[in-house]
């Protein structure tokens, strides 16, 4: 798949080929919903809180006696019916967090990447030059001769300083690195403005399969136990070699001293006896 190259001019140079299987996806709609709902959900502190009537600080006396009165029967001012009393069925402090297995959120940016490069959103520029100083100006002369508008979500491959400092201004302009794009901010934008460097860097972070350290390690000692053992039975005598399978674990049947003997005692007892 092909992209147009910009340069910071707003011209276009050339083209730059991407890989299909980040940006030339089949969009899952449902999974970048789940993603989307995920995020937001992370997003929650949830610290709201209401007092019950067991929390509101208050008299335990009863108000008026039970009968006689003419009025409801009541026994304590702490009722969600009285003001000042407790909040019945209100919010109390809980976690919103969400959790989404890795592949299926890497597919959803995937999903998300493709939408915009299949939509004409992602404009890829061949560097970020001219950012030695931090300058609001320079950055929206470089968005007005970009064919962007509205939301622009600005993705680098690297931290710049001077280009963070001069988009911080910059109305409905945001940054952020390349290998922490996420579905929300993709989809949330109208246009992503990234670089070759940091489309390598997606390039990678997406089609990158990586195992568990500790399962390989583990599979690679079983195997190599598994190989030397023969080997080592091989180099021992004839005699050593049948003790050594004669003697392993696997091959020797479970002992049960008690129940043989316990057998063996009712053997001889159904004997008769002379």
């Amino acid at each position: 798949m092909k992209l147009s190259l910009y340069n910071v001019q707003g011209e276009v140079v050339g083209d730059v080929d991407v890989s299909d299987a980040v940006f030339g996806a089949e969009p899952n709609i449902p999974l970048m919903h789940q993603a989307v709902v995920q995020h937001l959900a992370n997003r929650r502190v949830g610290t709201a809180a209401t007092k019950t009537r067991a929390v509101v600080a208050g008299t335990t006396k009863k108000m008026y006696k039970q009968k006689g009165t003419g009025r409801a029967r009541h026994g304590s001012r702490k009722v969600p019916l009285w003001t000042g009393g407790g909040v019945a069925h209100g919010p109390h402090p809980r976690s919103y967090e969400q959790h989404m297995p890795k592949k299926m959120r890497r597919a959803a940016v995937k999903s998300a990447l493709s939408t915009k490069a299949r939509d004409n959103q992602l404009v890829v520029l061949d560097s970020l030059a001219g950012f030695d100083q931090p300058r609001t100006k320079a950055m929206v002369e470089l968005l007005g001769k970009l064919p962007v508008s509205g939301k622009v979500l600005l993705a680098m491959d690297a931290f710049q300083e001077a280009v963070v400092r001069s988009a911080r201004n910059v109305p409905r302009l945001r940054t952020c690195p390349a290998t922490a794009l996420n579905t929300y901010d993709l989809l949330n934008s109208d246009y992503v403005v990234t670089t070759v460097p940091a489309i390598r860097q997606v390039e990678a972070w997406l089609t990158t399969v990586r195992r568990h350290s500790k399962t390989a390690e583990s599979s690679n000692g079983e195997e190599t136990a598994a190989a030397a053992a023969p080997a080592s039975i091989a180099a021992a005598g004839p005699v050593e070699a049948g003790e050594a399978a004669a003697g392993s674990p696997a091959e020797q049947p479970a002992r049960a001293p008690r129940a043989r003997r316990m057998a063996q005692e009712r053997s001889e007892a159904r004997e008769p006896t002379e």
